[in-house]
């Protein structure tokens, strides 16, 4: 099981897991899920429920991975499988992002 905090403009939003069987769950934490100031992180994920569950990586997270190419050299200098694509959200998607997202792993 991987785990990964997820923030909205430096905000601590949720948590998304991979679990063993590689489905994947994201879920609000209750501070932000219940500050009603705070928006949802995406449209596919609103905040009308605190955990979703989805056989895909969320699309939300998936858009935020480089694509072709770009996604081939990543794979082979981080030395990440091109198809894992959890593992290349936690490599790749802690600090200079495109968009209000960041990912951080937890160990």
């Amino acid at each position: 099981m991987r785990k990964a905090e997820v923030y909205r403009n430096g905000v601590l939003a949720g948590i998304l897991t991979e679990a063993e069987d590689r489905t994947f769950e994201f879920q609000y934490i209750s501070e932000y899920f219940n500050d009603n100031s705070k928006p949802a992180i995406s449209l596919t994920l609103p905040k009308n429920r605190l955990s979703f569950v989805s056989a895909y990586l969320f699309p939300v997270f998936y858009n935020m991975l480089s694509e072709g190419a770009n996604r081939i050299v990543q794979s082979r200098q981080l030395k990440i499988d091109k198809n894992d694509f959890f593992g290349l959200l936690l490599a790749t998607a802690q600090y200079d992002t495109i968009g209000a997202l960041t990912i951080k792993p937890i160990n």
